[in-house]
């Protein structure tokens, strides 16, 4: 099918979207800071019946020179990119008193700086694809908001910008720049939000109560669009959002 670099692939959405990746036979460049998580995730998707390739990059996109050497790990493993899924974020929780500078410029980095200069990178590799795409991890959180988080939710809805700047530069290429907005996933990446909850088993039941499916999504929920995004089906989408919530955002 072709190559794609998947960046925070070691747990959920990621980790479903590298499953589904391979199971179509894409080879799979995974990019994550975690070292243990990401081997397991390579492991247990290499037993997918005729799994494309996949290898293992283990990278800090907090640090500048991250982002770019994660394509050039990509190509020089596969020598090709045909999709870039900037999914790596970190999600810092705290009342507005005990934010610092420190952890402000941590999720800047990491939630938007990284995606922009990943995308600077593998635009030359893009361009010589014929399915060229970019799918950015977004959030609902981009549409709403919730207290104790200002640094997610202003980094989140910056991706949404960028898509639309990147898509109208880069569309001249035949490169594809869309936005992934995930609603409520039940994913190890929340715990910060649930932690910081009074009573956070009561706090998780009366959100799903609110949800029209009545239920949080699964990371399986997500990666068929992920792959969607990311196929030939999807030639004509470029510059918009897709929303993945269980109505949640509708409501």
């Amino acid at each position: 099918m072709g190559v794609v670099l998947v960046t925070g692939g070691a747990t959920g959405i990621g980790k479903a979207s590298v499953a589904a990746f391979r199971a179509q036979g894409w080879a799979v460049m995974l990019a994550d800071i975690a070292a243990e998580a990401g081997a397991e995730t390579i492991a247990e998707t290499n037993t997918i019946p005729g799994a494309g390739p996949a290898r293992l990059h283990l990278c800090d996109l907090a640090q500048p020179e991250a982002p770019a050497e994660a394509v050039a790990a990509t190509v020089a493993a596969f020598g090709a990119l045909d999709s870039l899924f900037a999914n790596a974020a970190v999600l810092h929780s705290a009342p507005l008193a005990e934010w610092t500078a420190e952890a402000w410029a941590h999720s800047l980095a990491v939630n938007l700086t990284a995606p922009f200069m990943m995308v600077q990178a593998a635009a030359p590799h893009l361009a010589k694809s014929k399915n060229a795409s970019v799918i950015l991890t977004a959030s609902t959180g981009a549409l709403r908001g919730h207290a104790g988080m200002p640094a997610y939710h202003a980094t989140k809805a910056g991706l949404l910008g960028l898509a639309r700047a990147l898509a109208d530069e880069l569309g001249p290429q035949g490169i594809r720049v869309n936005c992934l907005l995930p609603g409520w996933i039940d994913t190890p990446f929340n715990k910060p939000f649930w932690d910081s909850q009074f009573e956070p088993e009561q706090a998780r039941e009366r959100l799903s109560s609110t949800l029209p499916l009545r239920r949080q999504g699964l990371p399986d929920d997500v990666s068929g669009v992920v792959t969607f995004l990311a196929s030939p089906a999807a030639r004509y989408i470029t510059g918009t959002q897709v929303v993945v919530d269980g109505g949640y955002s509708a409501v």
